[in-house]
C-alpha cells in the first residue's frame, strides 16, 4: 500500500476513535438548520458579526473529505466553513458575508506548526557570535558559515578584535556559538588563551551540549577544581578543567554562572522580541517549547515577549520530567510539575499532562548511545541515567501523561522502547503518543517495534543535511550515517511522523524542515538516504495535521476544517506544486492566526 494512503487511513481512523469535535457533516446541518429557522421565523437576515470569506489561488486543506477548496469562511477565530464560494454562499443564506480577496494571488495551507523548539536557546542566534557549519538566515544579515579550522579562528580572532574595541570589552564576555570539531578542529581552553588571555572567552558548541572557557572566562566565574569536586560524580565525569571543557550533565558546573551572565533581561528580552519576529516570518502559527523551561522566573520573562495578545501565534510549553525528578521525591513528582502550568499567561501556556524525558547524548557532538559503538572506540553519555530514566518513566506513565522522550542514538532508542514496553505490559494504555523526538539513528527492527508498542514520532530532518557525509567519515561509518533520521521507514510502518527544528539545532523554519525531509540533500549536495526521503505530501502533514497530532491538539488546528482555529500560512506558491528543491525559498506573505490576519515584514 502507497504510505501516504497508509498514513491518511490510520490518522483518519485514530481522530475517529479520539475526536471530540464535531464533523463536517454535522457543522454544516446545524448551520443549514440555523439558517432555515432563522428564514422561516422572521425572514430577515442575520444581524449578528459578519463572516470573512477568503478566497485564494489555491488552498489546501489536508482535510481528506475535500483537500482542496476555493474558499474558507471564517467568524471570529474559527473556520465555520469550507468550499466553493456559491457552495459558502448557499450553506450561510441569510448571514452576512464580508468576501476578503486579498489572497487571490496566493496560496493558503494550513497554519505551519514548529513542533519542538526552545525560544532561550534560538535566542542564542541573537545573542552571540555566529560562526556555525551552516550558513544561518537571520531577518537582519545572513552569516556564512565557517567551512574549515582555518577560516572558524580567523573568524573567532576578528570576532575577538572587534570585541576588544569596546570600552568594556576586558569586563564583557565574548560568547559564540556554532563550533563543530568535526568541521572546526580540536578545540581547547589553551588554544582560546592563544587568541586572548584578556577577555573572557566561551564558545558554546553546535549542539548547545557542549562548553569551551578560556582561562580568563573559567577565572571571571570562579570555575575550578574545588567547586567541580563539589558537584556530583554524573557531573563530574563529564567535565575537563584543563582543556576547559564542559559537556551535557557536565555543564551543571558552568550554567549557573555562564547563563546568569548571557540571560540578562537586557539582552534577552530583545533577543526574544527577534526570536518571535523569525518565527512568524517562517509562516508558523504554533511554537511547542518541549522540556525548556522549569524556572517560574524565565517563564515570566519569556511571557514578557511571547505572551502578549500582539503575539503572532501561540506558544505551549510541556513541563521538563527530567529536572523535576532530580528534585523532588517521587510523592511530589507530579504535583511539582503541575505547580508550573501557572506560570504561562497569555498566549503561551502549558499542554497538560504531557512531559519531556531525556535519554542519550546530543547527536552534534557524536554523546548519542550507539549499540554498534563508534569507529574510534569513544563511548556516547546518557542525559538520564537508565535507572533514574525507569523511573521517571513509570512515575509519568501511571500518571496518565504523553511522554515526548529525547533520543538520538539506537541504543538510546533501546532504552526508550524497553521502557515503554515493560510500562505497557505493566499498566496498558490506549493512545498513549508516546513521542519519540529527534530520531537521529535507528534501525529497521526498531521501527516495527515502535509502531507495534503505539510510539509516534518527532524528527529533525535536518541532521542528514549537515551530518551525514562527514559522520560517515568520521566516527560512524556510512551505512548508519546515509540511514540517519529514517522517516520513510517509519511512515512505511504506518506511523504517524512529524517534524521539528530544535531552534537552534536547525533554522526554525518548517518549510525549510519540509524541503530537507523531501530532498535529503546534504551541505555538499549528495543525497542521504534516498530510500528515507517523504514525498511532499507527507512532509507537508508532518509540520502541520501530524504536529499537532503529536501535541494532542488535532481537533483544533493541523487542517483547515469547519470547527478549528482560523490558522492558515499564506504563500507565494503550492509547496506540494513547484520543483521540491524549490520549496525552502518559497516566500511567505504573512499568516492567518486564530482569525486575524497578519503580514510579514519584509
Amino acid at each position: 500500500m502507497h504510505p501516504v494512503i497508509l498514513i491518511g487511513n490510520i490518522r483518519k481512523e485514530r481522530r475517529m476513535q479520539h475526536s471530540s469535535s464535531p464533523s463536517l457533516f454535522h457543522i454544516t446541518l446545524i448551520v443549514l438548520l440555523m439558517c432555515w429557522s432563522v428564514s422561516c421565523a422572521q425572514s430577515t437576515a442575520y444581524d449578528g458579526p459578519s463572516v470573512v470569506v477568503y478566497t485564494a489561488r489555491e488552498i489546501v486543506t489536508l482535510d481528506e473529505s475535500r483537500p482542496e477548496v476555493e474558499a474558507v469562511a471564517v467568524e471570529a477565530d474559527r473556520i465555520l466553513a469550507t468550499g466553493s464560494l456559491d457552495q459558502i454562499r448557499r450553506m450561510l443564506k441569510g448571514r452576512h458575508l464580508k468576501i476578503d480577496r486579498r489572497f487571490e494571488n496566493h496560496v493558503l495551507v494550513p497554519g505551519l506548526i514548529n513542533q519542538h523548539e526552545h525560544a532561550g536557546l534560538a535566542a542564542l542566534a541573537f545573542m552571540t557570535e555566529i560562526i556555525s557549519i551552516e550558513d544561518w538566515v537571520l531577518p537582519a544579515e545572513t552569516v556564512r558559515r565557517a567551512v574549515d579550522a582555518k577560516d572558524y579562528r580567523q573568524r573567532l580572532e576578528d570576532a575577538v578584535d572587534r570585541h576588544s574595541q569596546s570600552p568594556s570589552a576586558v569586563d564583557d564576555v565574548l560568547y559564540t556559538w556554532g563550533f563543530h570539531q568535526l568541521f572546526h578542529g580540536e578545540l581547547s581552553r589553551a588554544d582560546l588563551d592563544d587568541i586572548s588571555n584578556s577577555i573572557a572567552i566561551v564558545v558554546i558548541q553546535r549542539s548547545v551540549h557542549e562548553l569551551i572557557l578560556n582561562t580568563r572566562a573559567l577565572e571571571r566565574f570562579g570555575i575550578n577544581q574545588a567547586l567541580i569536586d563539589q558537584a556530583p560524580e554524573s557531573v563530574r565525569a563529564q567535565t575537563d578543567l584543563v582543556r576547559g571543557h564542559f559537556w551535557e550533565q557536565g555543564q551543571a558546573v558552568v550554567f549557573p554562572s555562564v547563563f546568569k551572565d548571557l540571560f540578562t533581561p537586557s539582552r534577552y528580552l530583545g533577543a526574544l522580541q527577534q526570536v518571535e519576529d523569525y518565527w512568524h516570518a517562517a509562516g508558523s502559527t504554533l511554537i511547542a517549547e518541549p522540556g525548556g523551561l522549569v524556572s517560574p522566573a524565565l517563564i515570566a520573562m519569556q511571557n514578557q515577549v511571547m505572551g502578549d495578545a500582539a503575539t503572532p501565534f501561540r506558544m505551549y510549553y510541556i513541563a521538563d520530567g527530567k529536572t523535576v525528578v532530580a528534585r523532588y521525591p517521587v510523592d511530589r513528582v507530579i504535583e511539582e510539575t503541575e505547580n508550573l502550568f501557572s506560570a504561562a499567561k497569555g498566549m503561551t501556556g502549558f499542554l497538560p499532562k504531557q512531559v519531556k524525558l531525556f535519554a542519550d547524548g546530543a547527536i552534534f557532538s557524536q554523546l548519542m548511545k550507539m549499540k554498534e559503538g563508534y569507529l574510534d572506540g569513544h563511548e556516547g553519555e546518557w542525559l538520564m541515567q537508565p535507572e533514574e530514566f525507569a523511573k521517571a518513566f513509570r512515575i509519568y506513565w501511571d500518571a496518565g501523561y504523553q511522554i515526548h522522550i529525547h533520543q538520538n542514538g539506537d541504543a538510546g532508542l533501546d532504552l526508550v522502547l524497553d521502557n515503554l514496553e515493560r510500562n505497557m505490559n505493566r499498566n496498558p494504555r490506549e493512545d498513549h503518543r508516546t513521542v519519540i523526538v529527534h530520531f537521529g539513528f535507528s534501525r529497521p527492527d526498531q521501527v516495527d517495534r515502535l509502531a507495534r508498542l503505539g510510539a509516534i514520532v518527532s524528527a529533525n530532518p535536518f541532521y542528514p543535511i549537515v551530518l551525514a557525509d562527514p559522520y560517515s567519515r568520521v566516527g560512524i561509518g556510512p551505512e548508519r550515517a546515509q540511514e540517519m533520521v529514517r522517516i520513510g521507514d517509519v511512515v512505511r510502518a504506518g506511523v504517524s511522523v512529524s517534524l521539528h527544528a530544535d531552534m537552534p539545532m536547525a533554522p526554525g523554519q518548517p518549510l525549510l524542515l519540509m524541503s530537507s525531509a523531501v530532498n535529503r540533500i546534504t551541505v555538499a549536495g549528495n543525497v542521504a538516504g534516498p530510500k528515507q526521503r517523504l514525498s511532499p505530501i507527507q512532509a507537508l502533514r508532518a509540520i502541520t495535521i501530524e504536529a499537532a497530532y503529536s501535541l494532542r491538539l488535532e481537533n483544533e488546528v493541523g487542517s483547515i476544517e469547519a470547527g478549528k482555529l482560523a490558522n492558515m500560512t499564506v504563500l507565494a506558491e503550492n509547496p506540494l506544486r513547484v520543483d521540491p528543491k524549490a520549496i525552502a525559498s518559497i516566500e511567505v506573505w504573512g499568516t492567518v492566526h486564530e482569525g486575524r490576519v497578519q503580514p510579514v515584514s519584509h
